[in-house]
């Protein structure tokens, strides 16, 4: 934890529709990883739980309407801003909707799992989303 005893708890959500993911690229506006490629993410509020923050995320973030797997594929710490932070990555299968961005995003494309990779999405994050793709594939 922090000194103050803050940690995060953020929530990835990996969505496979016809065999690709959903990359979105981080607006360069952003203050944390600007132009990084990635997949949905954002962070769990105060009593909510992980897999119902995976789902809103995805609807706030791409306007997609998923089904969320039960299991997450991958879970690990990092830290951003300072601050710890647990990571919960959920695979998830498209169910409606057009891919849009929100302003956290400036672009996004479905893509294969080698496409992510020359993106530049974070190793850790390719691994989980190769077993998304394989969970819900």
């Amino acid at each position: 934890m922090s000194e103050d005893g803050l940690q995060w708890v953020a929530v990835v959500v990996v969505i496979v529709k016809d065999g690709r993911l959903l990359a979105l690229r981080r607006a360069m506006t952003k203050d944390a990883a600007p132009g990084l490629w990635e997949a949905v993410s954002g962070r769990v509020r105060a009593g909510e739980e992980p897999r119902d923050a995976a789902a809103r995320e995805a609807l706030e973030e791409s306007g997609l309407a998923v089904e969320i797997e039960p299991r997450p594929v991958d879970a690990y710490a990092l830290a951003r801003a300072g601050v710890p932070m647990t990571v919960v990555v959920y695979a998830a299968r498209w169910a409606a909707g057009e891919a849009r961005c929100s302003e956290e995003h400036d672009e996004a494309r479905w893509v294969d799992l080698e496409g992510f990779r020359a993106l530049g999405a974070p190793a850790r994050l390719v691994e989980a989303a190769g077993r998304a793709l394989a969970a819900v594939g």
